[in-house]
C-alpha cells in the first residue's frame, strides 16, 4: 500500500465519483481508477461497488476508512516534524556552561528555549571546566560550549570555533566581615596576603590564570591558593572564611548569604565565547546557537 493510494482511496470514499476524485487529487481519471483496482489487488477484496450511475463502498472500504484517515494523519505528522528539523525548530541539543555562566547565562537560556523552540529538547548542564567541555565538543557529547574565551580555545585544532558573546568585568567575593566588605571599590593591591578561593590549575580552568595574571599585575603574587572545582563552592569557600576570590561579574547572581561582592578599581576583564564544532552542526544546533547569542548579548 502506497501512501498516494491511500489518498486516492479517500478522496474516492467522500466524493463517491471518479472523476471528481481524480480532480481533487489532481490526477487523471484512468489513473485514478488504476490505483485503486491495483489497492484492491493488494488488499485481497472489493473496496467499491461500482455501477455506471454511482460508486460506492463496500463493508471492506467503510472498514478501511479510519485507518486510512490515521495513516494520512501519521504522514502529516511526520512531514510536519521533518520540516520543523530542516528549519532548526525541533530536534534535540546538548549545551554546556562552564561554571561561572551557569548561574545567570544558564537559565536565561532555559527559559528563552521554552518559549521561543518549544519543540527543541534542550539537554543544559552547567558547573563544568573548559577541557571537560572542549573534549564533550569533539566527541559528540556537546553540540555547544559557553567558556571563557574570546578565540580559538586551541589554534592548532580547526575542528572547533568560538564566537565571542561579551566581557566581564572582575569583582572581589570577601566574606561579610571582611574589613573590605564595604568599600565601594577595592584596589586588587589590598588583597595582597589574603589566601585565594581560585579555580584549579594545570590547564583545568581558564579562571585559574586569569586571577593569577591580575594579581601579578597589581604587584603580587597570592602565598596561598585554595583551589575548587566548581563556582558555587568557591564562593561558598568564601562564606566560610577560606579566603577571598575574583570573579565575573555575572557570578554576583549567585547569591550567598556570608559574602559581599565588591568592584574592582581595576578594570579587569574575562571574555565569554560560545563553541562549536566548525562544520556538520544540524539546522537546530544554529538555531539554539542564535538563541544563546542573543540571550547573551542583549
Amino acid at each position: 500500500m502506497e501512501v498516494r493510494q491511500v489518498r486516492y482511496f479517500l478522496a474516492l470514499a467522500e466524493e463517491c465519483h471518479f472523476g471528481r476524485a481524480a480532480a481533487r487529487v489532481h490526477v487523471a481519471q484512468p489513473a485514478l481508477s488504476q490505483q485503486i483496482k491495483q489497492l484492491e489487488r493488494e488488499m485481497g477484496t472489493t473496496l467499491f461497488d461500482r455501477s455506471t450511475r454511482r460508486v460506492e463502498l463496500t463493508d471492506a472500504g467503510r472498514r478501511l476508512v479510519p485507518h486510512a484517515k490515521a495513516i494520512l494523519a501519521e504522514v502529516r505528522h511526520a512531514e510536519a516534524h521533518m520540516e520543523m528539523l530542516a528549519s532548526g525548530y525541533a530536534g534535540r541539543v546538548s549545551v554546556g556552561f562552564v561554571g561561572t555562566a551557569t548561574y545567570d547565562v544558564l537559565p536565561r537560556v532555559a527559559r528563552t528555549l521554552r518559549t521561543e523552540v518549544p519543540d527543541v529538547s534542550a539537554e543544559l548542564r552547567g558547573e563544568l571546566l573548559a577541557p571537560e567541555l572542549m573534549a564533550g565538543l569533539r566527541e559528540g557529547t556537546f553540540d555547544l560550549a559557553l567558556l571563557r574565551s574570546a578565540g580559538p580555545v586551541d589554534p592548532s585544532d580547526p575542528s572547533v570555533e568560538v564566537v565571542p558573546l561579551r566581557s566581564e568585568r572582575l569583582v572581589a567575593v570577601v566574606p561579610g566581615g571582611h574589613r573590605l566588605a564595604g568599600r565601594s571599590r577595592v584596589p586588587i593591591a589590598d588583597l595582597a596576603g589574603e589566601t585565594f578561593v581560585i579555580h584549579p590549575s594545570q590547564g583545568r580552568s581558564s579562571m585559574h590564570s586569569r586571577v593569577l595574571a591580575a594579581c601579578a599585575r597589581a604587584g603580587f603574587e597570592p602565598a596561598t591558593l585554595v583551589e575548587v572545582g566548581e563556582t558555587a563552592t568557591l564562593v561558598v569557600f568564601v562564606a566560610a572564611g577560606h579566603g577571598v576570590a575574583l570573579v565575573p561579574e555575572s557570578v554576583q547572581s549567585l547569591r550567598l548569604d556570608g559574602v559581599t561582592y565588591v568592584p574592582l578599581a581595576e578594570q579587569e576583564t574575562v571574555e565569554l565565547g560560545l563553541a562549536r564544532r566548525a562544520r556538520h552542526n544540524l539546522p537546530v544546533v544554529e538555531r539554539v546557537a542564535e538563541v544563546i547569542q542573543a540571550c547573551v548579548r542583549g
